[in-house]
């Protein structure tokens, strides 16, 4: 996995290490109330490992998952992601391309989900990959206000990907 480096962040490999920041962040409903059809807080660190062996799964050549690190203290802020949509029953990958991104609380209203997003966008763009997409709640209006500061369009709702209602953006 290649990392991805901007004048505030590194996005890097998750690593072992990382399980209990990944605990942390997951275990925070404020994190978690966006997150799929049945949004479930992580308990404990057998369920973190078992989100960074999830995330490992749906990795390929170009499509990854990378833990946000501050540059300059080292302290890991959260998750940025480009992986295939999932769709259906099951879920399973789907063609299109997916942006997604995950800040700790401690690190919301900073522009770091942004900052980390471009990067994402310009490693995917590195690679031919358009249109890609983002999905939101229709409730999340800071992950919206997001994708709108990365230029993305807003295509209306959709319940196509995860079995659920969610707003459609596309690069």
């Amino acid at each position: 996995m290649k990392s991805l480096i901007t004048p505030r962040l590194v996005l890097r490999e998750w690593e072992e290490k990382d399980a209990g920041f990944i605990l942390d962040m997951y275990s925070r409903w404020d994190v978690m109330r966006y997150l799929g059809a049945e949004p479930q807080v992580l308990t404990d660190l057998a369920g973190a490992r078992a989100r960074l062996a999830a995330w490992r799964d749906r990795q390929d050549d170009v499509h990854t998952v990378w833990a946000v690190q501050d540059r300059q203290t080292g302290h890991l802020l959260g998750t940025a992601f480009l992986v295939r949509l999932l769709a259906g029953t099951p879920l399973t990958p789907a063609a299109e391309t997916e942006i997604g991104w995950h800040l700790h609380p401690d690190a919301w209203g900073r522009g770091y989900a942004t900052e980390a997003a471009t990067a994402v966008l310009a490693y995917a763009a590195r690679f031919g990959i358009s249109p890609v997409l983002a999905v939101t709640y229709p409730e999340n209006a800071a992950s919206q206000a997001v994708c709108r500061r990365l230029g993305m369009r807003h295509l209306g709702r959709t319940d196509r990907y995860y079995n659920m209602t969610c707003e459609l953006f596309s690069t």
